[in-house]
């Protein structure tokens, strides 16, 4: 997907120029009536472009050129003096274009669309149709146009007379979406540079999106932990191997109906943010930490974990349907934890409802996402009588519960620094969670030696070379983990660990002095205050979009717009590794502005700039407000995202999601120089 904002164009308009005249300057429409017989005429649309700019053909796929183009649409106001006949079509062959993006259709010159209508009145009446459609060149698309024209209609009893051909008296503006959902004009706000038209994707293309976006999640501290659980459940449950193939089926089934029915029913109910403020809502995120250290004290062998006295008895009752009410107990365990980390995945999916208006879209996702979450745990408990076989207590299984019952400690921590990060409390610092971390698989690599033993534990006898081999792979790590006390990077840990500046000193006592690149002048020293250390220190960012535009535009550099969270994995990495790489580290220090908006912030807005957003809902926080505008302007909810703007606001590139690969983002920040420096 590549296309270019054109609202660099926009800067030199005065505001006091219509959105009409605009649009002009572009391409001018000429609607006129076409009679046909007595009772049937065309309306017909004739837009003449000026050079170098064209119209896409109503035949042009913007799935075969990697998501761009715009198919014009056409909608016509209901009246009852006329109904149409058919579809609009088009006049003459489009020209066809075959680039690294696919293939387009369209028109340069002249285009000419035609909508066939019966005449249903006898008077005389004026047809309105609203024309959406976009304008590009070679170098990219101009924002979207609105075109409303009227076309005054003859009768079909007029005396003789045929229908009248006449100019439209029409409206026009380019679409834009402010921070509040409110469709705005072009002088009120820039538009973004590349919005695809969502809806113009097939289900098909969501379904695979959703499908990889599952299988990525199933990397996430939310899911992995789960896994052993429903060996353990299924390794009780399953007498046969029928058995235990039918009830993992209904298992898998039972997953893919929870996350589709919940994820629809939470959003209809709380709005596309709601996924946002579950993933770090202190009392959810509590109650998660609780979920993993109780499922961790069980693997150490503290206590089995059994569903309730009375649902037993009444599975022993009722047999089958106690044994399904089982099974959909631990498929909604699974959904109801790994929504803390899933939710950003999935809000990208169902923003597609509020801007869509439409509830099938995000459902075809879901379904794909949660299909591919439920294909790996199906097939993983369709084999628990393989565990059967082996002693249940004793052995290597009960080591493998010990591993993980320790890993799920370490992984419990996440829920409280989400937290921590989201409300400001600085309690547990970078410092505090690497060291419980580096104890942690201390022990573990301890353990496996066979030097520490729990209470349902055998002695080992001998060390084979298979628990060798993990032990030593945990001793190392913890080694590493320790060096992270002192302000080494963790690449390996990146976004499950506090960052290096959420620490007891933000690291100035082991960040070496490290170069911000800050000139240090009047300039620095009145925003000073509203700059804040990322990575290793040696970067800043603002967190206020004003300010951050204010001191671009004083120094005249580019902005790198950041839609960021303190819950991000991907965030995090990008900070720690991507930023502070040494080709990309000179350029955001001396050659661009950082302005990082976290989405998922929990600091309360003044009551004055509370309100109620069209789109998402009640704006109550920080994160509510840069979330909503991100939705709005970007049609995304995906964090990592970046795009570079000017200092007015205006998109200088597309926007992009994580990129790990320095090459492939220093080439988005050059490409994002080069259109600032050539305004």
């Amino acid at each position: 997907m590549k296309a270019l904002l054109f609202s660099i164009l926009f800067l030199g308009l005065s505001f006091a120029t219509s959105a009409q005249d605009f649009m002009n300057q572009f391409i001018k429409w000429n609607c006129t009536v076409e009679k046909i017989d007595e009772s049937h005429a065309n309306l017909v649309f004739t837009g003449k472009l000026v050079p170098e700019y064209h119209i896409f053909s109503l035949k042009h796929d913007p799935m075969a050129a990697d998501g761009t183009g715009i198919v014009p649409e056409f909608k016509f106001k209901a009246d009852k003096n006329f109904k149409t006949v058919g579809k609009v079509f088009e006049i003459g062959v489009p020209l066809v274009q075959k680039d690294e993006l696919g293939t387009s259709l369209y028109f340069e010159n002249k285009a000419v669309f035609k909508q066939k209508i019966e005449i249903l009145s006898d008077e005389a009446f004026t047809a309105s149709c609203n024309l959406f459609f976009q304008l590009c060149n070679h170098e990219g698309c101009l924002p979207p146009f609105d075109y409303t024209a009227k076309f005054k209609v003859s009768g079909y009893k007029a005396s003789g007379a045929a229908p009248v051909s006449i100019d439209t008296t029409a409206t026009a503006q380019a679409t834009n979406i402010d921070s509040s959902g409110a469709k705005s004009t072009m002088d009120q706000a820039p538009a973004p540079i590349q919005q695809k038209e969502k809806k113009k994707d097939s289900n098909m293309v969501i379904f695979i999106a959703g499908f990889i976006a599952g299988l990525v999640a199933l990397l996430t501290p939310c899911m992995f932990p789960m896994i052993p659980m429903t060996v353990t459940f299924f390794t009780k449950q399953s007498k046969t191997r029928s058995e235990g193939i039918f009830k993992a089926l209904i298992y898998g089934a039972s997953i893919v109906l929870i996350y589709v029915a919940f994820g629809l029913i939470f959003t209809a109910i709380m709005g596309p943010l709601g996924l946002n403020d579950l993933s770090t809502n202190v009392w959810m995120n509590l109650i998660f930490f609780s979920i993993f250290v109780l499922f961790a004290f069980s693997f150490l062998g503290a206590f089995e974990i059994q569903l309730p006295n009375s649902w037993v008895n009444k599975m022993d009752k009722q047999a089958d349907r106690g044994g399904y009410l089982g099974i959909f107990f631990m498929a909604f365990t699974l959904g109801l934890v790994s929504f803390s980390c899933t939710g950003p995945i999935i809000g990208s999916l169902l923003v597609e409802a509020a801007t869509s208006g439409s509830y099938l879209t995000p459902a075809v996702g879901m379904t794909g996402f949660s299909l591919a979450l439920a294909i790996p745990f199906t097939l993983f408990a369709i084999f628990p009588g393989w565990l059967n076989s082996l002693p249940q207590s004793g052995g290597w299984l009960n080591s493998v519960k010990v591993v993980l019952g320790l890993t799920e400690l370490a992984l419990a921590l996440k829920f409280l620094s989400s937290v921590d990060l989201a409300y400001h409390w600085d309690l547990l610092t970078r410092e505090w969670f690497v060291g419980i971390w580096f104890v942690l698989f201390f022990i573990m690599g301890i353990y496996l030696l066979g030097k520490l033993q729990f209470s349902h534990d055998s002695p080992v006898q001998k060390l084979s070379v298979t628990r060798f081999m993990f032990a030593l792979l945990a001793l190392v790590f913890s080694v590493y983990l320790f060096t992270g006390m002192f302000g080494a990077p963790l690449t390996l840990i990146d976004g499950i660990a506090p960052p290096r500046t959420h620490s007891e000193d933000n690291f100035r006592w082991v960040n070496g002095g490290q170069e911000t690149g800050l000139v240090e002048d009047s300039v620095s020293a009145a925003f000073a205050a509203d700059m804040h250390p990322v990575g290793d220190g040696s970067i800043l960012v603002f967190h206020d979009l004003e300010k951050g535009r204010a001191y671009a535009k004083k120094r005249n550099l580019p902005i790198l717009l950041d839609f960021t969270g303190h819950a991000c994995q991907n965030c995090r990495k990008t900070e720690s590794t991507v930023w502070t790489n040494d080709e990309i580290r000179p350029l955001l220090q001396k050659k661009f502005v950082i302005i990082s908006l976290y989405v998922d912030d929990r600091e309360l807005l003044p009551a004055n700039e509370q309100r109620v957003s069209k789109l998402s809902g009640q704006i109550r926080t920080i994160g509510n407000k840069w979330a909503d505008y991100q939705m709005t302007r970007y049609k995304s909810f995906q964090q990592p995202l970046y795009v570079v703007t000017d200092h007015e606001g205006n998109d200088l590139t597309e926007a992009i999601g994580y990129t790990p690969d320095i090459k492939s983002y220093k080439k988005f920040l050059e490409s994002g120089m080069q259109r600032f420096g050539g305004q």
